[in-house]
């Protein structure tokens, strides 16, 4: 199959790539490669598939529907896996008007086109923020998700509305996945799983928002990227499903797993909850498991070895 990634060269997009090309299939990525972190984080993570059969890069913003026409025009596309947004809760509440210009009008933008292509299935990378501050676990698909407290939880779950709606009016088979705190290898710069192991190895204080009993269900990039092969292969009329590890780990615990991958200890200091912040995360992963075959694999302690082992290696420079 023909699929077309937005957002593919950043961390999820890229190792849905490798898996894709690996079976066989055709991927087109189409990436701005905006500086919310450093492009060339993104480059690197591509330039194994430049030369790859079956893979083509598309420089491009969903924002202008000249420039998702041009992609949806170059070749037939037969599923898209939609990932391209602006991240992060702190910083959508410094610019919302930019989340609110590419993941509302953006996301938009892809399902129209989509539609006028005739695509088999859409699958819409969603986020667990949409469930909002949260004290009951675990969450659950049919819970009501309208009292986001970001302006990035809101774009998401506007996202989500807006999947529907397009299945209503079109019959486009779309599903939105709700993830869970994804890290790995090549994970996100800005995130804790990177952060924590950057501070830990130059020895710089370590930031800890809150007392440290704060949970995340922290979900390792393998089994995120099973998931998401699975979405779209499965072409569901209309769902939302979250992937997640179904595992809470405290942010005290999470430092203390750090520390151990890395083999030094954190000096940590703790300071104010950011706005923002939600005090849990939590999947229920049945409907994943029902509908996907869903079944996570890799546990805290394994999955920030790997990362830690990758870092060493690919950010340090230092030999296994």
């Amino acid at each position: 199959m023909r699929v077309l990634i937005t957002g593919g060269a950043g961390f999820i997009g890229s190792h849905v790539t490798a898996w894709l090309l690996k079976r066989g299939d055709e991927v087109i990525c189409l990436d701005n490669f905006n500086d919310y972190y450093d492009p060339q984080r993104k480059r690197r993570n591509i330039e194994p598939f430049l030369e790859r059969p079956g893979y083509s890069l598309h420089e491009g913003d969903i924002r202008s529907l000249e420039d998702l026409q041009a992609v949806f025009g170059a070749s037939p596309i037969d599923k898209v896996l939609h990932i391209a947004a602006m991240a992060g809760v702190r910083y959508s509440i410094q610019h919302p008007e930019l989340y609110a210009a590419v993941n509302v009008t953006g996301t938009t933008n892809v399902l129209e086109i989509a539609r006028r292509h005739n695509v088999r299935n859409f699958v819409f990378a969603s986020s667990s923020s949409v469930y909002g501050a949260r004290s009951e676990a675990p969450f659950r698909e049919s819970e009501m998700a309208d009292c986001p407290i970001s302006p990035y939880a809101a774009t998401k779950r506007a996202a989500e509305l807006l999947t529907f709606t397009y299945h209503h009016l079109y019959g486009l088979n779309c599903t939105s996945l709700r993830f869970f705190t994804v890290y790995g290898p090549k994970g996100r710069p800005d995130m804790a799983p990177y952060l924590f192991t950057r501070w830990i190895f130059e020895g710089k204080e370590l930031t800890m928002f809150g007392d440290g009993s704060s949970r995340r269900d922290y979900t390792y990039i393998d089994d995120i990227v099973a998931g998401v092969v699975a979405a779209l292969d499965a072409d569901l009329p209309f769902e939302i499903i979250n992937l997640g590890n179904s595992r809470t780990v405290s942010l005290n615990e999470f430092i203390s797993v750090v520390e151990d991958a890395v083999g030094k200890r954190a000096n940590v200091v703790s300071v104010n909850t950011q706005p923002g912040d939600v005090p849990l995360t939590s999947a229920d992963i049945r409907k994943a498991q029902d509908l996907l075959g869903y079944s996570p694999q890799t546990d805290i302690r394994e999955g920030m070895n790997r990362f830690v082992t990758w870092y060493r290696r690919e950010v340090l420079g230092q030999s296994a």
